[in-house]
């Protein structure tokens, strides 16, 4: 499996995914799941897939070959277009294996973040799914994740919004992923992290995060100390309505239905003696 986020902000863009890829707990690998297509001055582009690796590996190498001076990643116009020949290659691989797949009992499974920035429009992000279609990120909504989400989605649903600075989206995508990496084995290191500024038209800050990368090892060490120590900060619930409590989980003298659990009864009709 995978883990894949990425965050449009007003100030650029964040791209992070791991690389782990599994057939079951005996059988792990490594496989980096994200790819640019760049073309310094004119376009930056950003693929991250999860899913089935065959299926995504299928699509990269379509959309990589694809020199087509009419529709092409190279050419296109703009993101929209762009993320449509995406959506095009998924549906080209779907035609030729899909049968085939579902044949021999798999799903055509995968799933794809797609964003960047054409040379004279803003920069965009794109969610592209297994039939090719595709939602584009929103101010309302300006991030996405792909793969194994739930476990890192808590931190980027409170601190994530289009003002927050490029940095401090890294930090966030970086600290989501070490939340997943803590609660699912199937998502492991190394890491790829881009972060493009708008405008620039060009890669300059990428990295390839390990086991020895100094910065994400005080990442792991520092929101897991910080963690237990706002659990610590935290007042345990006092249930006795009589004890006086600044935050009180009783609630005296109020009418509560909800107060009782629901209680299963025994029907006597049933019991021996």
């Amino acid at each position: 499996m995978t883990y894949c986020v990425a965050m449009r902000l007003d100030a650029g863009l964040v791209f992070l995914s791991d690389s782990r890829t599994n057939a079951g707990v005996d059988a792990i690998s490594t496989s980096r799941k994200m790819t640019v297509f760049e073309e310094p001055g004119d376009r930056v582009m950003v693929l991250m897939t999860a899913g089935n690796l065959a299926i995504s590996q299928s699509v990269r190498q379509i959309l990589a070959e694809n020199h087509d001076e009419k529709r092409s990643l190279w050419t296109a116009r703009d993101m929209f277009e762009a993320a449509s020949i995406v959506g095009e290659a998924v549906r080209q691989v779907h035609k030729r294996d899909a049968h085939a797949l579902r044949d021999a009992g798999i799903e055509f499974n995968v799933s794809l973040i797609f964003g960047g920035q054409v040379r004279g429009e803003r920069v965009r992000l794109f969610n592209i799914y297994a039939a090719g279609n595709f939602v584009e990120a929103t101010p309302e909504n300006c991030y996405f994740q792909i793969g194994e989400a739930k476990y890192g989605k808590p931190i980027v649903d409170r601190v994530v919004h289009p003002s927050l600075p490029l940095a401090e989206g890294a930090k966030c995508a970086l600290i989501s992923m070490d939340s997943t990496l803590k609660s699912n084995i199937s998502v492991g290191l190394p890491l790829d992290l881009l972060v493009y500024e708008a405008d620039s038209l060009q890669v300059t800050r990428f990295v390839n995060i390990d086991e020895r990368n100094a910065y994400f090892r005080m990442i792991r060490d520092t929101w897991g100390q910080r963690l237990r120590q706002v659990f610590g900060e935290i007042h345990n619930p006092e249930w006795d309505p009589g004890v006086h409590a600044e935050f009180s989980l009783a609630r005296p003298g109020e009418a509560d239905r909800w107060g009782q659990p629901v209680r299963a009864k025994r029907n006597p009709s049933r019991t021996q003696d």
